[in-house]
């Protein structure tokens, strides 16, 4: 009894309770919802670890990544159904803030993290390589490529070519999970049998009963955390006006606190000197965003007759190029030093800057 009368048990059943009356139009201060979404994001943290403790890796991090993912679709699908033409764009803002965040705040902030802490970190090289390959392969033909397309005009795919690339974002995504879950899970082992354990390693694995606890609790703290955010952006957007900042920063903004208990993971297991579970969370979440938010919001956006803005514009065109090429690079060797860490975090804060200063 007394395991389920712990903070990370109880913060999930306030955070529903919370859901529960901002959907019932109960008024809540802001600054108590906000305190409520982070203390959430604390126990979804405690209970992703948990489970993957319980399954192992790379099991565990895909879990993760599946469950925030998932939610986050039914919250873009949902905004997306309400005002379909209002929210055009809004697949598009989420997928591009979600890998810039991902690829350049968690995945800088991971590298440098660990990189202070421990100097060189290792990492198999096999796995980042693959699930680099394919994040490219889907950023361009989702946020690239529709600005170059002949069919229609604007920064838009005509409906057979909408469908097409759904259906290959899902064969790509699919194939991945296939390679890092089954036919080559070793590539996403950690780089050598020497690197250092988690601190629980030795621990015994927690039981059925407790892995389940887990994983209910984890599902109540996300859905608390997505749509707690949601009731918080017209606060935030007043924020981001009373500033003179652009409205697409909300976007952003909202996006960084759906996937902030990935990222505190992923930063606290480099800072725990285990980089392959940093980066299969920070690309696992990269590539789950792009290979099931897209065929979703597609084939909704083609049975509802709804146009789908997908383009981004010049600027984010070339930043997105170049922070995939970056990654590519810096994530080359197997081994990391604070300096990819600084370069990651320094195209962040170029892409909020660009976005703040157009």
């Amino acid at each position: 009894m007394r395991r389920f009368l712990t903070l990370p048990s109880i913060v999930p059943l306030v955070g529903a309770l919370t859901l529960a009356l901002v959907g019932s139009a109960i008024a809540i201060h802001p600054a108590l919802i906000a305190i409520v979404v982070g203390a959430s994001v604390l126990a979804a943290v405690y209970h992703a670890e948990v489970i993957a403790h319980r399954v192992g890796e790379p099991f565990g991090t895909f879990l993760f990544a599946i469950a925030v993912t998932v939610i986050e679709v039914g919250l873009i699908v949902s905004i997306i159904q309400s005002d379909p033409v209002g929210a055009a764009s809004l697949a598009r803002d989420t997928v591009m803030a979600a890998i810039m965040i991902i690829l350049g705040g968690v995945t800088g902030a991971c590298l440098l993290v660990g990189g202070i802490r421990h100097g060189e970190q290792r990492y198999r090289q096999s796995g980042v390589s693959a699930a680099l390959a394919t994040l490219a392969a889907l950023s361009v033909i989702t946020l690239i490529l529709p600005n170059h397309v002949t069919s229609v005009s604007g920064p838009v795919y005509a409906p057979a070519q909408l469908a097409f690339v759904g259906l290959v974002s899902l064969i790509l995504y699919a194939t991945f999970v296939l390679v890092q879950t089954v036919r080559h899970r070793d590539y996403f082992l950690p780089a050598s049998d020497d690197a250092p354990l988690p601190k629980d390693a030795h621990a015994p694995p927690p039981s059925d009963s407790a892995a389940w606890a887990s994983a209910g609790l984890l599902i109540v703290s996300l859905v608390s955390i997505v749509f707690l955010a949601k009731s918080l952006a017209p606060t935030v957007e007043a924020a981001v006006e009373s500033f003179g900042a652009p409205k697409a920063l909300v976007g952003v903004i909202i996006a960084g606190i759906v996937l902030l208990p990935e990222g505190l993971a992923a930063v606290r297991a480099a800072r725990a000197n285990r980089l392959q579970t940093s980066l299969n969370l920070a690309l696992g979440s990269a590539l789950a965003t792009i290979g099931l938010t897209i065929p979703v919001v597609a084939t909704i956006a083609i049975l509802s007759d709804w146009q789908l803005v997908l383009g981004v514009n010049g600027t984010n065109e070339v930043l997105l190029a170049l922070t995939l090429l970056v990654a590519t690079l810096s994530l080359s060797t197997g081994r990391t030093t604070i300096m990819q860490g600084v370069l990651h975090l320094v195209l962040f804060g170029i892409f909020l800057f660009m976005l703040v200063v157009p």
